[in-house]
C-alpha cells in the first residue's frame, strides 16, 4: 500500500474522532484569612498585589500574595488609616498611602514594610502609584490642584510630569517596555493616548472623538482600554495610532473593558445580562474568553502576565454565599507550539478538518512533519504516524 493509499484509507476514522480541547484554568481565592474584602490588582514574577479590609469598615491595608490567601504579607505603615498596592514588578511593590487627613503619597516596597520608599513630588500634594515594569512606576500627583500623569524612577527625585501641554488633566494608569499609557483630557473629553517618558511624547488615539476613552494597559507596543461606541464603552485595544483600533467588545454585552495588556493578551470584564464576567482576550473579537466563575455574582479581570510557561490573571469577584469581595488568581499553562495544528492557522477554533488535510497531504507527499511518532526505522511513514496525530489532534491546542 502506498503513503498515498494509506493517508486516504484512515482519514474517514480520524475523522470521526478528533474532538477539540482547551488548556483548562484553575482558580485560587486569594482572600486572607479573616479579612471582609480583598481585591488583587497586579501579577508578576510569582507575586500578586492588592488590598484586603479586616475590619469590615473599608479600611483597606496594601499588600501582597505568593499564590495563596494565607501568603498575605501586610504592607501598610502602623501610622497610616489606609493603603494600596496596585502594581509589582521584580520583587517590589507600588501603591499609595495615606499619611494623614486623607493625603495620599505615591509608595515603593522591595516586600517588607520598613522598605517604604515616599515617591511623592515636592511640587505635589498628592501623587498614587498604579503601574510599574522594571524600574519605572506610573500614575499621578496633584499639581496646582490638577491631576498630571506622572513617571518615577524609584524615588521622589526622579518624577517626570508627563501632562501635555494642551492637556487639563491627565492619569497614567500602565507602563511597559519604554511605553505609559492612559488618558488626557482635551477640549473635555478624555482621550486615551500613550507617552513615551517625557509630556511631549504624547500621542492621542482618539483624536476625532466627542466621546472619552482610556487606556488602562500597554505591552509590546499595543494599548488597551476602552473606547465610548454609541454611548456605551468597548474594549479596545490599539498598535500606536488611532487607525489601529480593535474593538474587542463581545456580542450580547453591554459594556466592555481592557485592563491590563501583557504578551499578545488582554485582560479585562465583559457585562453580559447585567453581570461583570472577568474576561480575557488574545487581540481579536473572536479570541474572547469569559472567565466567570461558578458561585460568584461578579469578577473583574485586573492584572496579568506570563512567565512563558503560564498565564496568570488577577482580579476579584463577589462571593454569591458570603456577599463578600475577594481577590483572585486564575492560572492557565501555556501549550507548547501545537503539533496538531497542521496548517497553523489561528482563528479558533484551531484545529478543523483542514488539519487533517494539511496532515493527509504531508504524509502523501513524504514530508518529515508527518513523522508524528519520531521513528528512524524505514520506513519512518506508518499508520503509527496516524495514530500518534489522532493522539496529538484529541489533545488539542490552547
Amino acid at each position: 500500500m502506498t503513503r498515498t493509499e494509506l493517508a486516504f484509507s484512515v482519514a474517514f476514522i480520524l475523522a470521526a474522532r478528533l474532538p477539540y480541547a482547551a488548556a483548562q484554568w484553575t482558580v485560587t481565592r486569594l482572600h486572607p484569612p479573616g479579612s471582609t474584602h480583598s481585591e488583587a490588582y497586579a501579577v508578576s514574577d510569582g507575586q500578586q498585589a492588592g488590598t484586603a479590609d479586616f475590619t469590615g469598615q473599608g479600611h483597606f491595608r496594601a499588600g501582597y500574595w505568593t499564590g495563596t490567601g494565607p501568603s498575605w504579607v501586610d504592607l501598610t505603615p502602623p501610622s497610616s488609616s489606609l493603603s494600596e498596592a496596585h502594581a509589582v514588578s521584580g520583587g517590589q511593590q507600588g501603591g499609595f498611602v495615606d499619611v494623614g487627613g486623607f493625603v495620599y503619597h505615591a509608595s515603593l516596597w522591595s516586600g517588607t514594610l520598613a522598605s517604604l520608599v515616599d515617591l511623592n513630588p515636592t511640587t505635589a500634594t498628592q501623587s498614587r502609584v498604579y503601574a510599574m515594569s522594571g524600574d519605572q512606576q506610573t500614575g499621578y500627583a496633584l499639581v496646582g490642584g490638577v491631576n498630571h500623569a506622572s513617571l518615577w524612577n524609584d524615588t521622589a527625585d526622579s518624577w517626570v510630569d508627563l501632562n501635555p501641554t494642551e492637556a487639563t488633566e491627565s492619569y497614567a494608569w500602565a507602563v511597559g517596555d519604554g511605553q505609559q499609557a492612559g488618558y488626557a483630557v482635551v477640549g473635555g473629553v478624555r482621550h486615551a493616548g500613550y507617552w513615551m517618558g517625557t509630556a511631549a511624547t504624547w500621542v492621542n488615539l482618539t483624536p476625532e472623538s466627542d466621546s472619552d476613552s482610556e487606556a488602562f494597559g500597554v505591552s509590546g507596543g499595543q494599548q488597551g482600554g476602552y473606547a465610548t461606541v454609541g454611548g456605551m464603552r468597548h474594549a479596545s485595544l490599539w498598535s500606536g495610532t488611532p487607525a489601529s483600533r480593535v474593538d474587542l467588545h463581545p456580542a450580547g454585552s453591554t459594556v466592555s473593558e481592557i485592563n491590563a495588556v501583557s504578551s499578545g493578551l488582554q485582560a479585562g470584564y465583559a457585562i453580559v445580562e447585567g453581570v461583570y464576567h472577568a474576561s480575557l482576550w488574545s487581540g481579536t473579537l473572536g479570541s474572547w474568553v469569559d472567565l466567570h466563575l461558578v458561585g460568584f455574582s461578579f469578577s473583574d479581570a485586573e492584572g496579568l502576565s506570563s512567565d512563558g510557561t503560564s498565564v496568570y490573571v488577577v482580579g476579584l469577584g463577589i462571593n454569591a454565599s458570603t456577599g463578600q469581595i475577594e481577590a483572585l488568581l486564575w492560572t492557565r499553562p501555556i501549550a507548547s507550539p501545537c503539533y496538531a495544528n497542521c496548517d497553523g492557522s489561528t482563528t479558533p477554533p484551531v484545529l478543523s478538518a483542514n488539519d487533517f488535510q494539511c496532515f493527509l497531504n504531508s504524509f502523501a507527499s513524504g514530508q518529515s512533519y508527518a513523522n508524528c511518532d519520531g521513528s528512524t526505522t524505514a520506513p519512518v511513514l506508518t499508520a503509527n504516524d496516524f495514530q500518534c496525530y489522532l493522539n496529538a489532534y484529541a489533545t488539542g491546542c490552547s
